[in-house]
Formats: structure tokens, C-alpha cells, sequence
């Protein structure tokens, strides 16, 4: 330590001897021979008076006072400042000749007074030396310990101040105005630059805390109202968005009753995310080699979506009553511009265009807990109420093979899908909604679009892999098809897709007819009596007259969009919806009939979009055919110069992807006819599916999110237009808003 902790050892030893001297000459002086009894002199009596001194005695007196004066040290600054008699007792030789006692010694006595006094003399030094030596070793002793003391001190506190930089870096956030302008608080909340030791003070935390928990309780609350509402622009509220489920019914369960070889698989309910309306109890029970987990024994078809349609356990009569359906799609198969919000985050360079790059990019056990919880909250039991309540009776559900299976080099998330998929078909039989189950992604991919699961080559029926896929998909349908045989299947799932969407434009056809005849007889073979669904492929509904003649009970799936085709997404207002009455409606008509076309045909995907403008709609990163922004290196889809109606202005897609509140009351009125031209258009045929129930921002491709809108009907059946009514030209409309 230094300072004021540190003394001068060299002063205390100086007045320790002197404390010590000072008597020893005073008792030297009361014992010595000058005063001993019977010879103490009078303060009047000095050796030249004495009448007894003798020549030989004053000599010798001399000699002996010049040798007391040679042995004597001068007087030092501090002792010459002394007063005379201060002076006199510390130093003998300060005495004068006439102060000495004048007595007569002998020889003997003053040879021994003279032993006496030089060792008397030498005393007071050798003490001096003694007591500096100790001074010494106890002020070392005293140092040290100082010093193991101090750096005991140092080390605790350099402790706690690596300790408080510790939390100075965790309490580092500071409100950015706050600290530039200098008039950051320092009690009892911020701190700052200038004192960085300044601790938050407790109301502060307090305050924080409470803060927090506010937002923790609310914003989910408010996401998961908004995404109830399906209100604004963003018409999902988020793949992931809301509370994570309570899973109360895992509270009566003993994890001790899973079997050890089933536990932490995806059979074991406590890995499952969400348990809601799930049979917890386990069983690793099987029907076509899938499991049955989840369900419970019991179910009722005594259900009724509207009171315009049959319950589930009364036939429909399909031909003569439409269908009025709904698709949820970009669920169980994701399909990036319906949620982009699992695609947004990634740089164009990494290239996540599909489920098959976002799952390779996440790994198994992050992609597993990421999709899973958009199964979870994406979709779920208030859906289906509010479908039922928008007037549909039939839901299409998209779902992928690898809800089944996967193979070697499949990165998709395996099997999580499938308990999803029949907790919505339980949904769809609770408010007697009837399904239409529809396999979205075949193994390979059947058509190379980013809905298939891989975006680019096709491989199903086609490459290097293309047989053993088509095999692979095949023995898919030998479980699916013998699952869903199952009595309780009867009458909820209405119709049962073998393929979505396969490329027949760039597939032989020979070979997809020759696999969708194959598919059916095993479909058949499992005792599934189910109506089937086969794709068109795009050759158009006038090919297929007399094809699949040997199959029984089959449907023919037709989709129509104008705005993926370069020539009708420029058409006008009026002729888009006259299109739509004529165009589609002719076509239904001819294809309907058996004489004329295939037979039974659905419009199994449609909705009201203007353009090809949502985001992420045409491929993750890519641009659109209205603004002529997509280059392909097919130059038959390419798209370089813009594709909005002619003589319209600038074609730009900031309106069309505009928040629904923004829209003219004309847009909306042309918005609502050409969906409800559409829907009479199709019910010429067997009906429709809407494409879709819900996306987080794409508003005209949403149903929830249109109806909340006011541009489509609050029930199916309510409609103000059909195509039997003469089409207005909208002449105050502007053809890019």
C-alpha cells in the first residue's frame, strides 16, 4: 500500500531509545561514586577551593576531564536546541568543572568510575541498534502482511469489477437518442457513457419486467385474433404465428407407458408439438403398414355442412348437385407464395425455392420442429368451422408422399405430416365437410414446379430414376388405399386423387395413362369405392375423350387460371370475366358430357387473381408476366416485355399487391363478379375447389382473406351474378387500377 499507510520506522526507534536512555543516566548519575553516601557535594563545592587537592591530584583531575571530553560526540543540531538543562541531563560532558563534585577518589575508584562510564556509554548505543533491528523486522512483518492484505483486497476487487463490466456488457442496450443526446437517466433506470459502473436501478427492472410480460401476453393474442379476423394484407398471420398449444391432455399420461423402443419416435405423443384433439394413449397399431395414432374409436357422419346438402352419411348426388369447394393448400406439401414467410429469410445466392431445398438447408431436427409447428398453427380446427360457415361442402387437402414414406436422399421431414392429415379429415367429418384427398407430391416430382416438393428436372416416369419412382409411387397408393378403406372412411372421404398436376405436356402419355390404370386397380383392390381423380396435364379437356374408359367411377380434374397464360392475363376487365362465362363454360359443358368429352369433370383449382403478381407466385426470387419480368429458358413461357392489357399505362404489380382497404369500390365490383362468373361457369360441370382457404399475404388467392375483404360471397350459394346476365364493361375501371 502506499500513502499515508506507510511510516517512518527510522523515528519510532529514534524515540524508543531515548525513552529508554533518559532513566538509565539518571540512575548512572544517582549511583555513580560522585553521589554515593557520605560524599555528596554541596552546590557550593568545587575542586579549587579544596584545601586537601594536591598538584598530583589536579593533574590528574585534568587528564581525566580531557578524556571524558575526547569520548564525548559533539552535541548534535536537535540536542544544541535543547534548553541548558535539558541539555545537561542527556549529556554529561555539558556539565561544567565547577558542577562536579570537588571529592577526592582514589585511583581504584576512579579506574572503575571510568569502566563504568565507557560501558554506560556504549549501553545506550548498542540498544539503539538492538531496537533498530527489531523496528525493522516488524515493519517488514508489517509490510507484508500490508501487503497480503492489499492484494487480497486488489484480487476481490478486481473480481467484482470483472464481474460488473460482466454485467455492464448485459445491461448494455441503451436507447440510442438517449446516449447521443447525452440526457441518458442515471438513478434508478439508464446509464451512462460517462458512468459506466452506474447499476439499473431496481424500478427500472421492475419496469422492464412488466413490460415483457405485457407484450409476451398480448402480441400473440393479437396475431392469433388477426389471423382469426383474416384481416389486412396479411391474411394468415403467419406460418408459425400464435401461442404454443397448452397440450393439456399429456397431463393424464405416464410417459412410463411408451415402450422404450418407441420413445422420442414419432409414434411417442410427448415429441409430438401440438396433442390437441389427439388420442394420447399410445399404440404403434398399424393399417397398411400406417399407423393409426391420434384417432379414436369412435366417430359420427350424422353431420351436415349446410342445410342445402346431405349429411356425411346420406349420398350425394354428384353431376346434379355442384360441388362448392374449398383447397387447403401449401400446408401438408408447402408451396412458397402462400406461406413466403419460410422463404423470405434466406439471400436469393442460397437458392430455398422449394420444400426440398428448405429442409436439405435446415437439417432433419430443425426442419422436423419447423414444419411441424406450421402443421400445427397454419391450419387448424376453427378453419374448418369457418369453412363450413362460409357455405363449402367439399375440402381438398393437399398433402405429399413423405407424409408416408421417404427414400434415400429425401431430406423432407418424414411421417409428422400424416397425423396431421387425419386429425383435419376428424375436422371435415365434424362439420360434415367432405374430402377430397389429394396427393400433391408423388416421389421424383411429376411435373418439376416447386408444389411437387422439387423445383426443376421431373423424375417421376421419366430420367435415369423415372421407373423406379412411378413403382415407388404405386406401392404409396397400396398403403394409402388400404388405410383409408377403413369403414370410418366411408363416407367422409368423398374422392381420392392419384396425381396432382402431372406434366403431360412434357411426359409421354402413353406412360402416365398406362401408371393412372395401374393406380386404380390397386386403389379398387383395397376396397376403396371411392370416386377418382386423374389430372388433365394440361393437353386440354378436349384430348381426353375416351381415355381411362376401363375405369371405373373417375373424375376428370381440370385447372383454370388466365393469368399463367401470356395470352389471357392481357385480356381487359370485361372480357376476362366474358371468358370465364364462355370460354370455360363451353369447355365444361363438352368435356362433361360422355359423348362428347371424358365424362365427369371438377374444376379441382381457380381463384379470382388479376395477375401473376404475388409474391414468390411464379418461383421463389422471380419476377411476373405482368410487369415482363420472367425469363425462362423455355421460350414458349418466357416473358420479357410486359403482359397487362394493352394501352393500359405502366404495368405495375405495387397495386395489385396492394392491402384489399386500398381498392376502388369498381375494383371490388369486378373483383366479385369474375369469382362468382367462375363458380357458375364451373358448376356446368360437377363443381369446384377454390385455390385456397387461407395465405399469409396473397389476398386474392385467399378465400378467408377475400371474403373478409368484401370481394368474394359470405356464402358460396349467394350470389349476384351468374353468366346467363350480360357483362358490364367497366369502362371507368382502369386496367392496372
Amino acid at each position: 500500500m502506499a500513502g499515508p499507510h506507510k511510516r517512518d520506522t527510522r523515528q519510532d526507534n529514534e524515540q524508543t531509545v531515548r525513552s529508554h536512555a533518559r532513566p538509565r543516566r539518571e540512575r548512572v548519575e544517582r549511583d555513580s561514586p560522585h553521589n554515593s553516601p557520605g560524599k555528596r557535594r554541596s552546590k557550593t563545592d568545587s575542586p579549587e577551593k579544596s584545601d586537601k587537592e594536591t598538584p598530583e591530584r589536579r593533574e590528574r583531575r585534568e587528564r581525566r576531564t580531557k578524556r571524558v571530553s575526547r569520548e564525548t560526540p559533539d552535541p548534535s543540531p536537535k540536542q544544541k536546541a535543547r534548553s541548558p538543562e535539558r541539555r545537561r541531563r542527556h549529556d554529561p560532558s555539558s556539565y561544567t568543572s565547577s558542577e562536579r563534585s570537588s571529592n577526592p577518589l582514589s585511583l581504584d575508584s576512579l579506574a572503575k568510575l571510568d569502566a563504568y562510564n565507557e560501558k554506560q556509554s556504549r549501553r545506550p548505543q548498542e540498544k539503539e541498534r538492538l531496537l533498530a533491528a527489531k523496528g525493522k523486522d516488524r515493519s517488514h512483518e508489517r509490510r507484508h502482511k500490508e501487503k497480503v492484505a492489499s492484494g487480497r483486497i486488489l484480487k476481490e476487487k478486481s473480481r467484482h469489477r470483472r464481474n460488473a463490466e460482466h454485467d455492464r456488457e448485459k445491461r448494455r442496450v441503451i436507447s440510442g437518442p438517449l446516449a447521443e443526446e447525452g440526457n441518458v437517466r442515471k438513478r434508478g433506470g439508464y446509464i451512462t457513457e460517462e458512468n459506466g459502473k452506474k447499476r439499473l436501478g431496481r424500478k427500472f427492472w421492475f419496469f422492464v419486467v412488466g413490460v415483457v410480460l405485457l407484450l409476451v401476453i398480448l402480441i400473440p393474442v393479437g396475431v392469433y385474433a388477426s389471423r382469426r379476423t383474416g384481416g389486412g394484407q396479411d391474411s394468415g398471420g403467419g406460418s408459425d404465428s400464435g401461442p404454443d398449444p397448452a397440450n393439456e391432455n399429456l397431463k393424464g399420461v405416464d410417459k412410463n407407458d411408451i415402450p422404450a423402443t418407441a420413445k422420442n419416435t414419432y409414434l411417442d405423443p410427448f415429441t409430438w408439438y401440438d396433442t390437441t384433439d389427439f388420442n394420447v394413449t399410445y399404440t404403434d397399431d398399424t393399417v397398411g403398414g400406417l399407423p393409426v395414432m391420434g384417432l379414436s374409436s369412435a366417430w359420427d357422419d350424422e353431420t351436415q355442412a349446410n342445410e342445402n346438402v346431405p349429411p356425411l352419411n346420406k349420398k350425394w348426388a354428384y353431376g346434379t348437385m355442384p360441388i362448392r369447394g374449398v383447397n387447403i393448400g401449401g400446408w401438408l406439401s408447402v408451396e412458397p407464395f402462400i406461406t413466403p414467410s419460410l422463404f423470405k429469410s434466406y439471400k436469393s445466392n442460397q437458392g430455398i425455392i422449394d420444400e426440398y431445398t428448405l429442409t436439405k438447408e435446415l437439417g432433419p431436427q430443425k426442419a422436423a420442429k419447423t414444419l411441424e409447428k406450421h402443421y400445427a398453427m397454419f391450419i387448424q380446427e376453427e378453419d374448418f368451422k369457418e369453412i363450413q360457415g362460409a357455405g363449402f361442402d367439399h375440402v381438398r387437402i393437399s398433402y405429399a408422399y413423405w407424409a408416408v414414406t421417404t427414400y434415400p436422399g429425401d431430406p423432407y421431414v418424414p411421417k409428422i405430416s400424416w397425423r396431421y392429415l387425419l386429425r383435419a379429415i376428424e375436422y371435415c367429418r365434424k362439420y360434415g365437410l367432405r374430402v377430397n384427398l389429394d396427393l400433391h407430391a408423388l416421389p421424383g416430382s411429376q411435373n418439376g414446379w416447386n408444389h411437387s416438393g422439387r423445383q426443376g428436372a421431373i423424375g417421376w416416369l421419366n430420367g435415369t430414376d423415372g421407373d423406379l419412382n412411378a413403382q415407388r409411387s404405386l406401392d404409396i397408393h397400396t398403403q394409402l388405399s388400404t388405410f383409408f378403406a377403413q369403414p370410418r372412411y366411408k363416407n367422409v372421404i368423398a374422392i381420392y386423387g392419384l396425381a396432382n398436376e402431372p406434366k403431360m405436356i412434357a411426359l409421354p402419355t402413353p406412360a402416365v395413362l398406362d401408371w393412372e390404370t395401374k393406380a386404380a386397380a390397386i386403389v379398387r383392390k383395397s376396397g376403396m369405392q371411392q370416386h377418382l381423380v386423374v389430372g388433365d396435364g394440361f393437353l386440354g379437356l378436349s384430348k381426353w375423350k375416351g381415355q381411362l374408359s376401363g375405369v371405373q367411377n373417375v373424375i376428370l380434374d381440370v385447372h383454370q387460371y388466365t393469368i399463367f397464360n401470356k395470352n389471357q392475363i392481357n385480356f381487359p376487365h370485361q372480357k376476362k370475366i366474358q371468358y370465364a362465362c364462355q370460354g370455360w363454360t363451353d369447355q365444361m359443358k363438352q368435356s362433361n358430357n360422355i359423348a362428347t368429352g371424358f365424362g365427369p369433370t371438377i374444376c379441382g383449382e381457380w381463384s379470382q387473381a388479376d395477375t401473376d403478381c404475388a409474391l414468390f407466385l411464379n418461383n421463389v426470387n422471380t419476377g411476373s408476366r405482368w410487369e415482363g419480368t420472367l425469363p425462362t429458358s423455355d421460350p414458349t413461357t418466357s416473358v420479357t416485355t410486359p403482359r397487362c392489357p394493352p394501352n393500359s399505362g405502366t404495368c405495375s404489380c405495387d397495386k395489385a399487391n396492394a392491402d384489399p382497404g386500398t381498392y376502388s369500390d369498381e375494383y371490388k365490383q369486378w373483383l366479385m363478379m369474375y369469382a362468382e362468373a367462375q363458380m357458375s361457369s364451373f358448376e356446368t360441370g360437377w363443381g369446384w375447389f377454390y385455390w385456397t382457404w387461407v395465405t399469409e399475404s396473397a389476398v386474392q388467392w385467399s378465400w378467408k382473406a377475400g371474403m373478409a375483404a368484401g370481394i368474394l360471397p359470405k356464402k358460396t350459394w349467394q350470389r349476384d351474378f351468374n353468366c346467363t346476365a350480360s357483362v358490364p364493361d367497366f369502362a371507368d375501371l382502369p386496367e392496372t387500377y
